[in-house]
């Protein structure tokens, strides 16, 4: 069966990791930018990524037949210094008529503070400003719950977001309803040692339906696993859900979010 990874860091992961997904069915990938494990030291250094983003992994992505999208902005972890935050998101618009790019993400909060919640702002208005859609970052572990309800704060707060052109990812147990109850995509990372399992999600996914629900690796750099959402799958099959069910979360959901971008284009 085919699958859609709508959130993978391609840029940390091996073309062996890409021939192994092509050969266990996935299709199409999407990228955020995000941290690299280091602060970069300037905003040229974002410049490079972007086109490493929107030049680069397209090209090694296409040999195992992956379509590859992805998403711009200043990650939660880098967006303490709104001064420097301020010079990054000046880079962006050039950017955002490539043709891979899908929106603005991932971007969100970390620890909280005022000054990434002026940053958060900052990028949103942006987004509204180019008709983008956006990809949230929801904070790990202790900060999770606390940093959903601020950002969907911030998102209510604003009556240009349409929330069916957003996706709160990295949901868990305790915050999956907030974005679902408010009209948002709600975003399921597997991980192996935070956020959830496949299990977990299969138990999201029995408790809430698949409507607007997105299951992803969100592979970097760290401990984690570019089969994550075949992983899913099987355990899907293992409680007896139908192919129709799975491939609709993993092929046909991503698709309909993805396909609001109009630079989106089928494979």
């Amino acid at each position: 069966m085919e699958f859609f990874d709508p959130h993978i860091h391609i840029a940390s992961r091996t073309t062996d990791d890409l021939a192994t997904m092509a050969m266990m069915g996935c299709r199409v990938v999407g990228e955020p930018a995000f941290w690299m494990g280091y602060d970069r030291s300037g905003a040229n250094s974002f410049y490079d990524y972007f086109r490493q983003l929107t030049e680069w992994e397209p090209k090694r992505c296409a040999p195992y037949g992956l379509r590859h999208y992805c998403w711009l902005g200043i990650n939660a972890k880098e967006a303490e210094n709104v001064a420097f935050a301020r010079e990054v998101i000046a880079l962006l618009p050039e950017f955002l008529s490539r043709p891979n790019v899908l929106g603005i993400g991932e971007i969100g909060l970390h620890k909280c503070t005022r000054n990434e919640v002026a940053t958060l702002q900052a990028l949103i208005d942006l987004a509204m400003q180019h008709q983008q859609q956006m990809l949230f970052h929801t904070p790990h572990l202790e900060d999770k719950y606390k940093g959903t309800r601020m950002i969907l704060d911030l998102l209510r707060a604003d009556r240009r977001v349409s929330p069916a052109r957003v996706c709160i990812d990295h949901c868990e147990e305790h915050t999956i309803r907030l974005a679902l109850d408010e009209g948002y995509w709600a975003g399921i990372t597997l991980y192996p040692t935070t956020k959830a399992t496949p299990q977990r999600a299969v138990d999201m996914v029995e408790m809430y339906g698949p409507e607007r629900i997105l299951v992803n690796s969100s592979a970097d750099w760290g401990p984690s696993d570019p089969t994550a959402v075949a992983k899913f799958m099987l355990a899907m099959r293992q409680r007896k859900h139908s192919d129709a069910l799975i491939r609709r979360i993993v092929y046909d959901n991503p698709r309909q979010f993805c396909g609001q971008s109009a630079n989106y284009r089928e494979p």
